[in-house]
């Protein structure tokens, strides 16, 4: 604005009223504004002077004062007003540190009522170390000054706290922070870390009392499972052989290790072998060990074998149908004379270890192709049990899920996240031919890749997406026949789905509204 809209010419005299005494006279162009004035100007009247240097006016000192203390009123109401508008904690300090400007934030937040800290040095409130307005003092004019820092002035107060030095002329004369208050955030997460620390403390002595139970890690409560399980827990009170029978990923050696814990050898050692996982040319040495200088090649002190190690206690052969034929009447002979020979030995071993064996195979069928002795399968089979795979146990799933959600939330520390009712019903009509592992992977593929608070069909891999064509075209094959009454279809929807009526809607092929419609007409 120029000078002579911000002074009033009308309301002053004639300017030729007055003789201008040159010591008295500030001389200044027509077209300034007040920012131009130099601070000797202030005090002394002022003649106005055109483009061509001529004088075109006049205007007393004392005017210049007024409109310059009127405007200095103006910027200070608005200045006042800002502070107290602003929901952030403001602090000005001029160069020496003086408080200058304290608003109703920084009262509520600080606790110093700002009659008592005004104008004193903001040192004796606070440590100047810990104080960021004082650094950007220090730094000086060409400071950056810091943004969304964390900050501590006091010790329990915490903040985010911007602040930047104030330059007047090249020169600093002051600072300026500005401070949202976080303290409530940080004491909730203080208290939110404090309670899952304790949460997973408790978790674990849980764990560790059902720990007793040696079939504890078997989930489910499906029909299928748990009669595996018992079954299971009547055998593993005897010496008797077992074979454990089940597709890839059911959790066949979960079973045998429950086993073997359960029964009298809990205090041996279980140890396994993988009898898919082992050249034929090793398979005997890896078994029955070999003496020293047994063959070329050989370990000089020669080797205990598996049968070894697992003396006075358990070795689980897994995999049993890929075992050779020729190592297979070897191990029939150990187990009929309860004692072996390591390669290039010729002293026996008395054999105090029992037998678990666990095949995804039909042994059956192996034997009737001549691939797998009988007498060997007898020996094995004094107690089969059978491991369902999960589309036997569809009821499970959904617990499984969670437990798997809430394992890998702790690992990879992220929050439990929701299934939408489509994924849910995905998982179900899935045919899951990795069965148990198939499911723990995924899910765990899932909470590393989603970073959401729901999970939804897109974050399933694309080779997921297709269900099985029967369920999707015939959702009543995963029912009762035709003939069972509407109610029980629905009821054996909601146990399908754990109670999911999104999910049951979905299965029964009806809206959800129709399904909740149908649960009050036959009061479920």
């Amino acid at each position: 604005m120029k000078l002579q809209q911000q002074i009033s010419l009308l309301s002053l005299a004639s300017p030729w009223k007055k003789t201008l005494d040159p010591a008295d006279m500030e001389r200044v162009p027509k077209d300034a504004t007040l920012s131009d004035l130099d601070e000797s100007a202030l005090g002394k009247d002022l003649a106005l002077q055109d483009r061509e240097g001529g004088v075109v006016g006049w205007i007393p000192a004392r005017k210049v004062t007024q409109v310059l203390w009127r405007q200095w009123k103006i910027c200070h109401a608005y200045y006042e007003t800002l502070l107290e508008t602003v929901d952030d904690a403001i602090t000005a300090v001029d160069e020496n540190g003086k408080i200058v400007s304290w608003n109703h934030r920084s009262e509520a937040i600080f606790e110093y009522p700002r009659d008592e800290i005004m104008g004193k040095s903001i040192t004796d409130f606070f440590e100047q170390d810990a104080l960021e307005v004082m650094s950007v003092l220090t730094e000086g004019k060409g400071g950056k000054g810091v943004f969304r820092k964390y900050h501590q002035p006091s010790p329990h107060v915490y903040s985010l706290i911007n602040a930047l030095p104030v330059v007047m002329n090249q020169r600093v004369i002051g600072g300026i922070s500005v401070e949202r208050d976080i303290t409530d955030v940080v004491r909730l997460n203080n208290e939110l870390s404090t309670t899952t620390a304790y949460i997973r403390d408790l978790e674990k002595q849980f764990d560790e009392q059902k720990a007793e139970d040696p079939f504890h890690k078997i989930k489910g409560r499906s029909e299928a499972i748990r009669h595996a399980v018992n079954l299971a827990g009547k055998v593993a009170s005897t010496e008797a052989s077992v074979l454990i029978t089940g597709e890839s990923g059911v959790g066949k050696e979960l079973f045998a290790s429950a086993i073997h814990k359960a029964g009298p050898r809990a205090e041996g050692p279980f140890i396994d072998i993988n009898c898919g996982a082992i050249p034929t040319p090793l398979f005997e040495s890896e078994l029955f060990g070999y003496e020293r200088g047994a063959f070329t090649g050989a370990n000089k002190e020669g080797k205990k074998g598996k049968l070894d190690a697992a003396e006075g206690g358990t070795l689980f052969l897994d995999e049993i149908g890929e075992m050779p034929l020729d190592l297979q009447v070897k191990l029939l002979r150990v187990l009929q004379e309860k004692r072996f020979y390591r390669v290039g030995g010729t002293e026996p071993i008395p054999l105090d270890v029992r037998i678990i064996a666990a095949t995804n195979r039909d042994l059956e069928e192996m034997i009737e192709a001549g691939r797998f002795r009988e007498d060997l399968y007898y020996r094995l089979h004094v107690v089969s049990i059978r491991i369902p795979p999960l589309r036997e146990r569809m009821e499970d799933i959904p617990e499984l899920i969670q437990l798997c959600l809430n394992e890998f939330s702790r690992k990879y520390s992220k929050p439990v996240p929701e299934l939408d009712p489509e994924v849910m019903y995905r998982f179900i009509n899935h045919d899951w031919p990795g069965n148990v592992r198939q499911l723990r992977n995924l899910i765990e593929r899932i909470m590393i890749l989603t970073d959401g608070e729901t999970i939804r069909p897109h974050h399933l891999p694309s080779n997921f997406t297709k269900v099985e064509e029967s369920r999707v075209t015939n959702p009543s094959s995963l029912h009762p026949p035709v003939g069972d009454s509407e109610e029980m279809r629905i009821r054996n929807a909601l146990t399908t789905t754990y109670g999911n009526k999104s999910a049951a809607a979905k299965l029964l092929g009806i809206s959800r509204a129709t399904l909740y419609n149908k649960m009050r007409k036959y009061h479920l």
